[in-house]
């Protein structure tokens, strides 16, 4: 049965109801604003629901939930006073966020029960204070992908000039993995493709990634290409049904008699997808597949590559990887049948260690069949969040890039700080160690977001200050609080009283116009900024950027490409001819470091964690996984055969013990291929190391082994 259709309507309906009626939810939904999810892009300046081609109306139940939420009623003071800290610690994320909207700053010391509030005057000194007398260094700056472009350009600049590069945004646990394998091969770390390819090409690759629950939109694109005959193949240890078959309520012929997403669904093993593709590779090569003057005249390296392929056995391929050699042998003869080939990919990816190796030989199979460099063909990691893209660009990263620091060095005669900076999980460390005493978040929910719960509420327990710029309540605002904590209420993006910019995974730019403020109380972030640094940083003038027309000034001035006056695709990204961003104008072929398939056993299972189509990163909206016929979150889900050999039954009690904690759940049974299973983030957080990709700096979320221990009644 296709999923989506009648019942998404159906909720959005409901959802409307919560936000006032119809009427207030699309009035919304349709102003000139970018939308506050996913990374895939909408909104902006032609209007709330329409996409940079014009399409229309363009929206999905995920921008209807943000919305939604923005549209909450303000918690009052009396909320704080009823409601102790420990009390709302043992709320979940979806109760915490059903709270409603923050509307005053509140604050909570060592010895405080409860959050009380704070006047902006007392709250906004005490932080400035902190900032003025802590040593840069034993600071840090987290942001989150939720914010503007203006906001995120000024904060880094703020940090920079009061000494420190500990900076750092939420995609250090995502797709960090994805820029620095691309920036290897392109020169590039972003998409090399733009929406309008996604009309030309004639195959796609979904690889460890589910549209369905996390980019709904692209569902549309995908039933499109297959309308006029192409293919969909999507490599995922689970089976998503969303990936099977959905009904897309904006498209009549689709939403009465649904629509096939997969024409070919391949299971690997968690982390085994680099095994998998260097033996498409190794196909491609025994069957006269290699575009070998695509290669000669336009890549180096890719001679190494080939030597890889094929001094590895189908043998180990196949156990690595976990999929058979005729499967592998199939995807591969679609792929030579394929003109033009667009290769997506997310978290199943870059969330294992070698995640960064493992892009780089997604990019090496586009390499051989010359899928790079032209249009309707190339490399397109599917980003979670809105503007997370846009972070990057404006500098919310520890190093700076040379041009863009000399550039901000000239324009402000000031000198930036060139010491090496925090990661986000580096961050983490100093903490726990003690030698953090101030950090300061813009947006997100660092403490939600980390691996290893107790040692991460350790860390940040051992901060002096903590500060939040946040729209609503959220984990982290309890179990992540510091010596002292502040919370700043601030303003949604469609709030704004001046013009913002987001920047989605295509590389395009969008302008958000605001709108009126649904609450007293919550400033804008840019505002919040400017008093800060004005009090505590000092050197420049900071009171010019309360025009936010001046940030965008120096933004342009500042980032290559960036247009400070309307929306634009950003130049230099993405590649329609064989000419790339490096030293020689070639792309870059790796030959990479194949990892050994950790062997599991007995009771022990791979673990992959996953995100319901009723949330948003660390955002629950829903308990509920529709999509996935599940109605709670507290569950292992298995394939049947190790349920059965493990002498378990369907929802028995079991514990979970993972390398940091255990956690009790119920059984599952779904589609994921044997010695795998899956748990529903940010709760399995709670039993994952903290352990890093040596590239990537992202902590293992997927493939990291656990022990299945079947509870016995005393």
């Amino acid at each position: 049965m296709a999923l989506g259709g009648f019942h998404s309507i159906a909720y959005v309906l409901k959802k409307a109801r919560q936000a006032g009626g119809l009427r207030a939810l699309l009035q919304a939904m349709r102003s000139s604003n970018a939308c506050k999810t996913c990374g895939l892009g909408m909104g902006g300046q032609r209007g709330g629901m329409v996409d940079e081609k014009g399409s229309y109306p363009e929206f999905c139940k995920k921008s209807v939930q943000a919305m939604v939420a923005d549209m909450q009623g303000a918690i009052t003071p009396a909320f704080f006073e009823k409601y102790t800290i420990a009390q709302l610690s043992g709320m979940s994320s979806r109760e915490l966020e059903s709270c409603g909207r923050l509307a005053t700053p509140i604050i909570a010391g060592p010895l405080d029960l409860n959050y009380k509030p704070i006047s902006w005057d007392d709250a906004l000194q005490k932080v400035s204070n902190t900032i003025k007398h802590t040593d840069p260094d034993r600071s840090f700056y987290y942001f989150s992908g939720r914010s503007s472009n203006e906001a995120g350009f000024l904060l880094q600049l703020a940090a920079r000039l009061r000494g420190t590069n500990n900076i750092n945004n939420c995609s250090y646990y995502c797709h960090q993995a994805s820029g620095v394998g691309l920036t290897s091969v392109t020169g590039s770390g972003t998409a090399t493709v733009v929406l309008d390819d996604l009309k030309r090409c004639d195959l796609i690759f979904l690889i460890g990634c589910n549209p369905a629950s996390n980019h709904p939109r692209l569902l549309k694109s995908l039933i499109e290409i297959r309308r006029r005959g192409g293919k969909v193949i999507v490599i995922n240890p689970m089976l998503e049904k969303g990936l099977c078959n959905f009904k897309v309520p904006s498209d009549w012929r689709s939403l009465l008699f649904g629509s096939k997403i997969s024409d070919l669904y391949v299971q690997p093993n968690i982390g085994g997808d680099m095994h998998l593709f260097l033996g498409i590779i190794k196909c491609l090569a025994e069957h006269d597949g290699i575009d070998n003057s695509f290669v000669q005249d336009h890549v180096d390296g890719f001679d190494a590559v080939l030597e890889q392929a094929n001094g590895t056995t189908w043998e180990t391929i196949v156990s690595r990887c976990g999929v058979d050699k005729s499967v592998i042998e199939n995807v591969a003869t679609t792929y030579m049948q394929s003109s033009n080939t667009i290769f997506c990919w997310a978290m199943g990816i870059t969330h294992v260690r070698g995640g960064v190796d493992t892009v780089r030989m997604i990019a090496n199979t586009a390499i051989a069949r010359g899928m790079l460099g032209k249009k309707g063909a190339g490399l397109l990691p599917l980003r979670g969040h809105s503007n997370v893209q846009g972070m990057g660009t404006v500098g919310v990263v520890p190093s700076l890039k040379g041009a863009m620091a000399s550039a901000i060095e000239k324009e402000l005669g000031v000198t930036l700080p060139t010491t090496k900076g925090f990661d986000t999980m580096a961050g983490m460390e100093a903490a726990h160690r003690g030698e953090v005493d101030f950090v300061l978040c813009l947006g997100g929910n660092l403490l939600g977001s980390n691996p290893d719960t107790r040692f991460s509420m350790n860390a940040m327990s051992k901060i002096g200050l903590v500060s939040y710029m946040s729209t609503t309540l959220n984990q982290g605002h309890l179990l992540g609080r510091g010596s002292e904590t502040i919370i700043f209420p601030v303003l949604a993006r469609d709030e704004e009283q001046q013009v913002t910019t987001q920047e989605s995974m295509f590389n395009f730019v969008r302008r958000s116009s605001g709108g009126k403020a649904r609450h007293e109380g919550p400033r804008s972030e840019v505002d919040i900024i400017v008093n800060l640094a004005k009090e505590a940083v000092g050197i420049i003038d900071w009171e010019q950027f309360k025009n936010f027309d001046s940030i965008r000034e120096l933004i342009s001035r500042c980032v290559k490409g960036f247009n400070k006056n309307e929306e634009h695709q950003i130049e230099g990204r993405t590649f329609h001819t064989p000419v790339f961003a490096t030293d020689n104008g070639k792309a870059k072929a790796h030959s990479v470091s194949l990892p050994k398939q950790q062997q599991v056993s007995n009771n022990k299972l791979r673990l992959m964690t996953i995100r319901s189509e009723g949330q948003f990163n660390t955002v629950v909206y829903e308990e509920e996984d529709i999509y996935r016929g599940q109605t709670r979150r507290d569950i292992v889900m298995m394939n049947e055969d190790d349920i059965a050999s493990l002498r378990l039954r369907k929802n028995e009690t079991v514990t979970v013990r993972g390398a940091t904690g255990e956690l009790k759940v119920l059984v599952r049974c779904v589609s994921i291929t044997k010695g795998n299973c899956a748990m529903y983030y940010p709760e399995v957080n709670q039993i994952l190391s903290h352990n890093v990709d040596p590239e990537s700096f992202t902590p293992s979320f997927k493939g990291e082994i656990v022990e299945i221990i079947r509870r016995v009644n005393t």
